[in-house]
């Protein structure tokens, strides 16, 4: 497992190569990605830990797997990433055919709400729960989501991640995107 400054550091360097191999300069990604110059600027740079959040605006407009800035292809991550409610650890990313499908484990704290940019059109996430009952989908029409169950919704339009009770929830994601 890396420090956190190795990690950040490794994100960093991929965001940056996407960033130049797609030739969009620093200045528009952090544009198009509603994310400030600066951050993104030390993002690249390593110098500043990222959340998930800024992570999911960066690649929905990199048109890139969120897996894609965790870990080099065919590399689980070596640390999870955080979002103001989310805790999320890539465990595998499968290429299978005409897409490619992330799994992660997830954790979402009680008492916190967080909202994730839209994906690029097509993605799909599929959330099955082992403890708690979460609230989580569209904006518009969340699920409640309660132990033992699974549900599925179009991640390409802002979606929340809420719990419904003060009980953790702990789960499986996949987010399943199509091949750009």
């Amino acid at each position: 497992m890396t420090d956190g400054q190795g990690f950040a550091a490794e994100i960093g360097r991929r965001i940056r190569d996407l960033r130049r191999t797609r030739g969009i300069s620093l200045s528009e990604l952090a544009h198009r990605a509603s994310v400030g110059k600066a951050t993104l600027s030390a993002l690249e740079s390593g110098t500043r830990n990222p959340t998930v959040e800024t992570l999911y605006a960066i690649t929905a407009q990199l048109n890139v797997p969120l897996a894609s800035v965790l870990t080099d292809p065919g590399v689980p991550a070596a640390e999870a990433v955080h979002g103001e409610a989310v805790t999320a650890e890539l465990l595998e990313t499968f290429d299978d055919g005409g897409r490619t499908t992330e799994l992660y484990r997830l954790r979402i704290r009680p008492g916190r709400r967080q909202v994730s940019p839209a994906h690029p059109e097509g993605v799909t996430e599929h959330l099955t729960v082992f403890t708690g009952t979460a609230r989580v989908g569209p904006l518009d029409a969340p699920l409640t989501i309660p132990a033992g169950a699974h549900a599925s919704w179009r991640s390409d339009v802002p979606h929340l991640y809420a719990t419904e009770t003060d009980e953790e929830v702990q789960a499986a994601l996949l987010i399943r995107h199509p091949r750009a």
